[in-house]
């Protein structure tokens, strides 16, 4: 299944479909943003959490969630493909990335602010076509709440995808604040190897196949 997504979505990022949301231009006033509290307009999006209004000049993240950094990787403990003789790599940064794209297509975004950080990137709930991009984005299994959540449709949301193994929670994952702290590398180019080293050593287990791993028999000859 996590095979299929990722065909699909490749299949999707060459293609062009979601170029729109990769509008950038002009600028504006950002104090005057700020006391409205609303932005609107066109965007880019960074990664499966971050827009850029270039209109505005602004970065803003997406509400409550996070999700994985471009470079990072998860692996499929299902598949039958590895990599080395391990588990199959899955680009779980630059799924993040394609869905939200996908989502915002060629839509304008309007957000409303939930923090705003002067020193650094505000964080909204924002909309596009309707849709709640921050809970498309924990629906659909790419994405995760940032504790503590407080939105019980986000909750539900999030329950619901690791529930079904949907996006993420089908993989192996480094917690992404976890991942952000102890790798060297972040490049786009960085290899699925140096993730899964990071896994062994993992403070922290944040989706459903590590509990699945702990409750299978330590021998299988009887």
């Amino acid at each position: 299944m996590i095979r299929k997504v990722i065909f699909a979505l490749s299949v999707l990022m060459a293609s062009g479909e979601a170029r729109a949301a990769d509008v950038i231009g002009g600028s504006s006033d950002k104090q005057a943003v700020a006391r409205r509290g609303t932005l609107k307009g066109q965007v880019a999006v960074i990664d499966g959490r971050t827009l850029w209004f270039g209109n505005h000049r602004m970065l803003l993240r997406l509400s409550e969630i996070d999700s994985c950094e471009l470079p990072q990787w998860a692996f499929d403990p299902r598949a039958t493909q590895s990599i080395n003789g391990t588990l199959a790599p899955v680009p779980c940064g630059a799924l993040a990335k394609a869905w939200l794209k996908r989502t915002v297509g060629g839509h304008v975004v309007s957000c409303s602010f939930t923090v705003q950080n002067p020193s650094g990137v505000a964080r909204a709930v924002c909309k596009a076509n309707g849709l709640d991009l921050a809970h498309e984005m924990l629906r659909v299994g790419w994405a995760r709440l940032i504790t503590p959540a407080r939105n019980s449709r986000y909750i539900e949301a999030q329950s619901h995808a690791a529930a079904a193994r949907y996006g993420m929670w089908a993989t192996y994952v480094l917690d992404m604040a976890e991942w952000r702290q102890k790798a060297i590398d972040k490049t786009v180019g960085r290899r699925p190897l140096a993730d899964l080293n990071l896994l062994s050593e993992r403070r922290s287990e944040i989706s459903p196949p590590f509990a699945d791993a702990r409750r299978q028999p330590s021998r299988r000859d009887r």
